[in-house]
């Protein structure tokens, strides 16, 4: 159905899921921690959503089990630049460059029944030692000015911050953590996006899910 593909277009929008002396920076404001109701569980997934202050949009979590282990998962994450072969929605996405344990990268969307969006992502990457392994933590924020221009037939995204937690779960298994708080632009009614919040989250995660099975992916 039509709308369920704009739901989903406006939940990857950040596409490209703990707590040790990392936890204050998990998100910038507000509290990672406070605030989340939760919404419903299904395909493996638990979604929770909470309100953001002055607007109609909610922040959306997302937690769910992928079955690999959290660096395996993390390396799938940080391969940019194949996200059009996986990601729903994804034409093109490119690094623009990197400054240390950052990542600039531009987007763009290309769902078919909507102006393609594009943006340009600050990407922090940070990892620290956990019982069964190491967590991972993939924090990203707009910088459009890092990367090209607004460009004439594609919508320019204003709103998009989020982040990837990444757990060890075990053997080979990774509790995901995803949350995004974002603004897709157009015409999609946020009473829309909000009710339909899973839609698109689920495809981010069947993506996710499916590409870890492959071999170039496993951990070192």
């Amino acid at each position: 159905m039509e709308w369920r593909r704009l739901a989903a277009l406006f939940f990857f929008l950040g596409g490209t899921s703990p707590l040790s002396i990392f936890a204050d920076e998990f998100i910038r404001s507000p509290d990672p921690n406070d605030g989340w109701k939760f919404v419903k569980e299904t395909g493996g997934i638990s979604f929770s959503s909470r309100a953001r202050a002055g607007s109609s949009l909610k922040e959306f979590r997302a937690v769910g089990e992928i079955g690999a282990s959290p660096r395996a998962v993390h390396n799938v994450l940080d391969d940019v630049v194949a996200y059009p072969d996986f990601m729903p929605f994804t034409k093109e996405c490119r690094i623009i460059k990197r400054e240390g344990d950052t990542l600039f990268a531009y987007q763009r969307l290309s769902p078919g029944i909507v102006r393609d969006r594009d943006y340009t992502l600050r990407i922090s990457k940070k990892s620290w030692p956990a019982q069964g392994g190491l967590v991972f933590l993939d924090q990203w924020e707009l910088a459009n000015t890092s990367g090209p221009g607004e460009k004439p037939g594609v919508l320019r995204v204003k709103i998009n911050e989020g982040r990837w937690l990444l757990e060890p779960a075990g053997a080979a298994k990774t509790r995901a953590t995803y949350c995004i708080y974002t603004d897709g632009g157009g015409k999609l009614p946020a009473l829309l996006a909000n009710v339909a919040n899973e839609v698109g989250i689920r495809k981010i995660f069947t993506a996710v899910r499916n590409q870890v099975k492959l071999a170039k992916y496993s951990a070192d």
